[in-house]
């Protein structure tokens, strides 16, 4: 009888155990952007580098709409078990910011997992704006306000509000120029319906090789390896930078042993070189960070983002 309840018991733990490794089934990674873009490369790259790992497959679900907002919904109220994920963008910081009404708390609904990496952005003009290095920029702008039109893929999106932090930093003025989206954002910038625009690597640096567009700033920490003789924002704004992040996060009950599983493989995925050699073509730099630093980098962003709104009285609805 004692054997058979140690038997039992043995089946049972390992029954349990079973039950309990993750994943088990097929992972929903939702993606807030249409394909074709930066954020949807890197989660396609990410999801076949978890499924390898897993052996489950990582389906991208690209749900796009209200500057991410309609994927953010789906993930929020998503169960807790670690099978429907959000690649989450600036907007997931942004949002919560400047939107006036939100179907979820960003703060409260979601769990950090791990920020996979980040681009800068850079800005590019027109030839016909009469200028060609940062400096020039601001000077101009100064000297004739609100008379440089600057596209941006909408209102309360990432190039936007880092121009409106730039133009409080630097006191100057620009108009921005909302769009439907980057493609066309930048397709009048080229056609020079407008004069500037912060744009990513990706999208521009065909352009400015065909001089069709003059790069005279990028707003990373440092200068680009890409464009060494081109100025980072910071060497004259300090501390200022401007970066477009895609990092996992979870709906917030989700088990620590989920999250740090995901963080462990993400980061894995991130400190492989084929990864680096991919990111290094679209010029996105690896980050891979854990879920504590991530959290508080969020959390960060937020809270400079409600100070920006609260300044501009900029709302997005």
């Amino acid at each position: 009888m004692k054997l058979l309840t140690a038997a039992l018991a043995i089946l049972l733990s390992l029954t349990t155990a079973a039950r309990a490794e993750y994943p088990e089934k097929p992972i929903r990674l939702v993606v807030p952007f249409p394909p074709g873009g930066v954020t949807d490369i890197v989660a396609r790259l990410l999801a076949d580098r978890l499924s390898a790992e897993f052996g489950q497959q990582v389906l991208v679900d690209n749900k796009t709409g209200a500057g991410g907002v309609i994927a953010g919904d789906i993930v929020a109220k998503a169960p807790a078990d670690g099978y429907t994920l959000l690649l989450a963008t600036n907007n997931h910081a942004i949002n919560a910011a400047f939107r006036t009404a939100m179907p979820y708390d960003t703060e409260k609904d979601f769990r950090a997992v791990s920020n996979v990496g980040r681009i800068p952005m850079l800005l590019v003009t027109h030839p016909s704006l009469p200028v060609t290095t940062f400096q020039g920029f601001i000077d101009y702008a100064r000297k004739n306000p609100g008379k440089i039109n600057v596209s941006s893929a909408g209102n309360g999106t990432l190039p936007h509000i880092t121009m409106e932090l730039l133009m409080i930093k630097e006191k100057f003025q620009v108009t921005n120029v909302p769009y439907r989206g980057a493609a066309p954002a930048l397709a009048d910038l080229v056609a020079g319906q407008v004069q500037a625009k912060l744009d990513n690597y990706t999208q521009s640096k065909q352009f400015i090789a065909d001089r069709k567009l003059n790069l005279i700033a990028v707003t990373s920490t440092k200068r680009l390896k890409q464009y060494p003789d081109v100025p980072a924002m910071a060497e004259q704004v300090p501390a200022f930078e401007g970066y477009l992040w895609m990092g996992v996060v979870a709906p917030a009950a989700t088990p620590d042993t989920v999250v740090a599983r995901l963080a462990t493989a993400i980061q894995r995925f991130v400190a492989q070189t084929e990864t680096q050699a991919r990111f290094d073509k679209d010029g996105i730099e690896p980050v891979g960070n854990g879920p504590d630093e991530f959290r508080a980098q969020i959390a960060s962003e937020i809270a400079q983002w409600r100070e920006l709104s609260k300044t501009t009285k900029i709302t997005v609805d």
